[in-house]
């Protein structure tokens, strides 16, 4: 299967079903009254991880994704049916960002799910609206609309450990020999075409997750050779493994290509270079012992730990996988990015115009579609959200065109279904 770690896609979550107009008929009943049923609530867009998924390939395929309206209500109370929920299956790894400001949506890598868009309310039906003053509402209120994304999909990987390195310097080996992973082993670069993932067991009940990164190659970080699609892949190791050919079978010298691999690491985000790194010299059966003096002296100046293996005969494999298990318990988790929260919406000089009030049977009832964002991002149980809320009611003008009208304390406010006492 084709490796695809990004992907972009639209979301849509369900409108709110419409409010029902209707008045109840009925043989012998006299003035049954108003008894039309609310909307249904739109679905959700719920992302959650399958560890039987890993790739991102199915999206290349298909870019919509909308979940199902909610229903329109009915007579007799009944309320519409409310859209159900559309699950998306992604790996565990996968970040979700808004396409438009590159803010993260949410990352799935428990196995919780995730709501991404969420579902319009469904409007009420004129069973609500009915008073003693207005006994036949002849109306209802709309669904509000679902949240809808352009996101982006970027898969990185969920492991403890990345092994990074030049082409053909034996990570592929080193991780076929200490974990059950299988990938292609040759003698040639790039046979390493995706990242490989293999669970390492130390003892009895002690493992940790390490990542084979296909080979990267001077510039990597600019998008030479294959290292720009896969860095994104050691963002989330705790530990990376710096292998590199002491030998210098392929005629480079190990020195400087430690030198180029950290300058990669660097340039692409310096939190990674910070990271612990042990430093592993692969192909010892074919260096001298010169060259692996020569190249732990060299490390040792850099303040790194230094392993001498030879993966392909499994020299100082075991030393190396206590080591990092050793080290990776001083580390914390592996890490997982917090969800940003939206931005706060910033009323326009057009808002203040742009909005209109009028009461209905003591009820102040406020229109602007505007306000539709401004309600969605707010929850009401927080009083710091609350007290956003009351500062946009407050700088858009409505507070004052409210008391121009007359509100006074303990009157009640509508806006899109969402009514409240006011308070000075």
């Amino acid at each position: 299967m084709m490796f695809v770690d990004t992907a972009k896609i639209r979301i849509k979550a369900g409108d709110g079903g419409n409010g029902a107009v209707s008045f109840h008929r009925e043989k012998y009943v006299a003035a049954g009254g108003p008894d039309g049923g609310d909307g249904g609530k739109g679905g959700n867009v719920v992302f959650v991880s399958d560890t039987n998924v890993s790739t991102l390939v199915d999206f290349r395929y298909r870019k919509r994704y909308f979940a199902p309206n909610g229903q329109p209500g009915s007579s007799k109370r009944c309320s519409g049916k409310s859209g159900e929920d559309l699950v998306i299956r992604v790996p565990k790894g996968t970040l979700i960002r808004d396409a438009q400001t590159n803010r993260i949506l949410a990352d799935i890598s428990t196995d919780e799910p995730v709501v991404v868009a969420r579902g319009g309310r469904g409007g009420w039906g004129n069973v609500h609206f009915a008073t003693p003053t207005r006994q036949i509402p002849r109306f209802a209120k709309p669904g509000m609309p679902g949240e809808e994304f352009e996101v982006v999909l970027e898969l990185k990987l969920l492991a403890d450990v990345g092994l990074v390195g030049f082409p053909n310097v034996g990570k592929s080996t080193l991780i076929s020999m200490c974990s059950a992973a299988k990938p292609v082993i040759a003698n040639y670069h790039f046979t390493t075409l995706t990242p490989v993932l293999g669970v390492v067991k130390v003892d009895e009940g002690q493992s940790f997750v390490m990542a084979d990164i296909p080979g990267l190659i001077e510039g990597a970080s600019e998008g030479v050779g294959l290292g720009h699609e896969f860095l994104r892949h050691v963002e989330r190791c705790r530990l990376t493994v710096h292998v590199v050919d002491v030998s210098g079978s392929e005629g480079r010298d190990p020195k400087e290509d430690y030198r180029i691999i950290n300058r990669e690491l660097e340039r692409f985000n310096p939190e990674i270079a910070s990271r612990p790194q042990l430093v592993v010299a692969n192909k010892c059966d074919l260096a001298s012992s010169e060259q692996i003096e020569e190249f732990r002296q060299f490390v040792q100046e850099q303040g790194r730990s230094f392993f001498a293996i030879s993966a392909a005969t499994s020299q100082g494999i075991r030393e190396l996988v206590y080591a990092v298990w050793q080290e990776l318990e001083k580390l914390p988790p592996v890490k997982i990015y917090e969800a940003e929260p939206a931005p706060l919406y910033e009323v326009h000089e057009e808002d203040r115009t742009n909005f209109q009030i009028k009461v209905e049977d003591g009820i102040y009832i406020v229109e602007a579609p505007w306000l539709a964002q401004v309600l969605g991002s707010v929850n009401m149980d927080d009083y710091e959200s609350l007290q956003y809320f009351q500062r946009v009611l407050r700088s858009s003008g409505i507070i004052d065109k409210l008391l121009e009208m007359g509100i006074q304390e303990g009157d009640t406010v509508s806006i899109f279904n969402f009514q409240f006492d006011y308070i000075n």
